[in-house]
């Protein structure tokens, strides 16, 4: 019976740590920013209740010009013409 448990108890670890490496690499395969995976676009965030409350460090993104959603990490914004400073025209 003890044998039993204790193979039941290092299977379950196995399986956890599995889930738990799985996870990391994961994390650091996504990329930074708020550019599209599939055309490097900029993205629009999504509100989704489910995945930002229970992985807050992922933002979900939606692509406007290829129709791609997925997760990405926070990251640096690609800043808009209309608020850079920078590509104002001046005449």
């Amino acid at each position: 019976m003890l044998e039993a448990v204790l193979a039941l108890v290092i299977l379950g670890g196995f399986f956890i740590l599995r889930g738990i490496a799985a996870t990391v690499i994961f994390f650091y395969l996504l990329p930074e920013g708020d550019r599209c995976l599939n055309c490097d676009a900029v993205t629009v965030r999504v509100e989704s209740k489910g995945w930002n409350s229970i992985l807050p460090w992922f933002r979900t993104s939606w692509c406007l010009e290829c129709g791609w959603h997925g997760l990405l990490r926070h990251g640096p914004l690609t800043p808009s013409p209309a608020t850079d400073k920078s590509l104002a025209r001046h005449d």
